[in-house]
């Protein structure tokens, strides 16, 4: 859906600044429900299901979110990657040129995405994990057209715009499988 979302760029199609922050507007509001209905949801459920009674759950699922915070805070300190609008962040930032930065911020944005489309087909739940993989899908396509513009309007081509941002949603099927791996070795992880 990444890629579905930047063919417009690849096609010569242009959006006001509004449109695109519209579509990234659309994009985070279904994260938001994806994440709350498709996974802390689920994740309550799963945890009540192993644990049994109603505040051990709940504990359970806001730790889980809590560790996924603290990693990606980590994440977001050791490796390199810039913002368009904040500069460069993270060690050694210098030495990298603008766009694999630019890619490596969008993969600490993708990897959590894949790792909970793989936890929620991992852990049993077809239904739930077809939701989310949608949900994430749907807001795949504006990121997908952000980053296309972004790097068209920073001098690159089309084609290399179209194929960066087309790149940089393969990071959810790779982490998708650790998600789907991991839940698969003990079904504790999947609250």
């Amino acid at each position: 859906m990444t890629g579905i979302g930047a063919l417009p760029v690849l096609l010569g199609q242009t959006f006001s600044r509004r449109a695109s922050d519209i579509l990234l507007g659309f994009a985070a509001g279904v994260m938001l429900a994806a994440s709350f209905f498709s996974l802390i949801m689920p994740g309550i459920d799963a945890a009540h299901e192993i644990f049994g009674g109603r505040l051990l759950p709940a504990a359970v699922a806001t730790g889980g979110v809590s560790i996924g915070v603290a990693v990606m805070a980590m994440l977001n300190e050791t490796i390199p990657h810039e913002h368009f609008f904040q500069s460069r962040e993270g060690s050694q930032s210098a030495a990298l040129a603008r766009i694999w930065l630019f890619i490596l911020a969008i993969t600490i944005h993708k990897a959590p995405e894949g790792l909970a489309v793989g936890v929620g087909f991992g852990g049993g739940d077809i239904g739930g994990g077809t939701t989310l993989a949608i949900g994430i899908g749907l807001q795949n396509a504006p990121e997908g057209l952000a980053v296309a513009l972004a790097l068209l309007t920073c001098g690159y081509s089309k084609f290399r715009s179209f194929n960066v941002a087309m790149l940089t949603g393969m990071v959810e099927p790779v982490a998708g499988l650790l998600g789907a791996y991991a839940v698969s070795l003990s079904y504790l992880v999947l609250p």
